[in-house]
């Protein structure tokens, strides 16, 4: 016998659950070094332009999806057009959120690990080396990430109100504040004009490179959590008489808030202290204790903020990603949430194991990389935009106008022509393109 679907206690618990989703460890950890990495201010302008043109239309588009079928990603489709295929997008989507979360626990492991650290008393001396003998060990980094991936499931096994709900109540309000205040602490380093001009001053010449454009369009479906199943997911539990708009406006605003000022918390300090913002993946592990570190005592309290900041980024990702493939396989085994919460969970941390020995202990490689990026880039340059193209053309191409306007809360304002005209021709063809390079880029760069 099915159970009676859960929903969201209020609308601003929703707000905050999906917040936590999308001011995850993409804000905090993978914005900074895709922007370092893709020309500073360059990557900035194209990924704003990515969050209101693309972001926007396609995660109204997931909602309207998700509150229309009131199920899981993938049974939602099938509730909507019951004699098609288009459930294929859901199951991407959960084949997404499913191998995400099994190398995101990996690194949510080592912000746990990094915490205790700091805890303990900081790291000194060569941060690479401690790094590098850390993820280099075959049974530590495994643990931490077995610990991490204990307290998702602990959360999700709760609920939907009971824990996921309220545990975004209270994280979301700390997260903020941490930021804030770092970001606050950061710009009195003496590092601001450097960080100023890198983030906001362009370098013309970097719009030439169609490696920014699609770094800064994948991080905006990266940030958003777009074709993980996310947001149809948590819409799917919303009342029927609640608005979507106002909703994904305040989640892409504060969302986008969240990544200029996890910017100015980092940036600022790199400069002052001359290190480069160009580190790639490991800069909050590798350059970050450096500036700690140099910092004298007041570095080991900045560096435990920090990475108890970065450890509740990374479980509010973690409890939105786990979600996805609970929803579904609640439905598919007809199983309880404590049942299933616990199986899924178990089999993502196994996943996870080769993502967390390839990184040093052991040599696992696929198609050239190791597995934890291969992972990464599998599901970044395909699951996603591949889940979230096939969405978009099945709501724009397959959906009534009427059916348009009343499922987006559109139907007594002046945005729906617009929005329409986004969702039929602009959204495919962006998408389209980042998929294309993406494939490209993966298979033959």
């Amino acid at each position: 016998m099915q159970t009676k679907r859960e929903q969201w206690g209020s609308r601003w618990g929703f707000i905050l659950a999906t917040m936590g989703s999308a001011v995850g460890l993409g804000n905090i950890w993978r914005f900074s070094y895709a922007m370092g990495s893709n020309g500073g201010s360059a990557f900035l302008i194209i990924y704003l332009i990515s969050v209101i043109l693309l972001g926007f239309p396609v995660m109204l588009i997931e909602f309207s999806i998700g509150k229309r079928g009131q199920a899981d990603a993938v049974e939602a489709f099938k509730k909507i057009a019951p004699k098609s295929s288009w459930y294929i997008a859901g199951g991407l989507g959960v084949l997404a959120s499913f191998l995400i979360l099994s190398f995101y626990g990996v690194i949510g492991g080592w912000s746990l690990r990094y915490t205790f650290e700091y805890l303990t008393g900081g790291i000194t001396g060569d941060s690479q080396a401690f790094f590098l003998d850390f993820i280099g060990q075959s049974y530590a980094p495994v643990l931490w990430s077995l610990l991490f991936m204990a307290i998702t499931v602990g959360i999700v096994f709760l609920g939907v109100q009971k824990g996921i709900e309220s545990s975004s109540k209270w994280m979301m309000p700390i997260l903020s504040i941490l930021v804030i205040g770092l970001a606050i602490y950061s710009l009195t380093l003496g590092g601001n004009a450097e960080a100023f001009a890198f983030m906001f001053q362009p370098e013309w010449s970097a719009f030439a490179d169609p490696s920014v454009y699609l770094a800064a369009m994948g991080q905006a479906f990266f940030t958003l959590s777009l074709g993980m199943g996310i947001m149809l997911t948590y819409s799917s539990y919303l009342k029927p008489e609640e608005r979507l708009t106002s909703s994904a406006a305040i989640i892409i605003a504060l969302d986008t808030g969240f990544a200029l000022i996890s910017g100015l918390m980092i940036f600022p300090a790199l400069f002052a202290f001359g290190l480069d913002p160009s580190e790639g993946a490991g800069l909050v592990f590798v350059v970050l204790p450096v500036i700690f570190e140099a910092l004298g005592g007041v570095g080991m309290l900045v560096g435990l903020v920090f990475f108890i900041l970065l450890s509740l980024a990374a479980l509010s990702s973690g409890i939105s990603l786990l979600e996805v493939s609970v929803a579904y396989f609640m439905r598919k085994l007809n199983m309880s949430r404590k049942k299933v919460t616990i199986l899924v969970g178990s089999v993502i941390f196994l996943l996870g194991v080769p993502s967390s020995l390839s990184q040093g202990a052991v040599e696992i490689t696929v198609l050239g990389s190791s597995f934890l990026d291969f992972m990464d880039l599998f599901t970044g340059n395909i699951l996603l935009p591949l889940s979230a193209l096939i969405s978009v053309v099945f709501f724009a191409w397959t959906w009534t106008k009427k059916e348009i306007l009343e499922y987006t809360d559109l139907d007594k304002g002046s945005m729906g022509p617009s929005f329409i005209g986004l969702s039929k021709f602009v959204a495919p063809m962006a998408i389209g393109v980042v998929l294309f390079f993406g494939v490209f880029n993966w298979l033959f760069v």
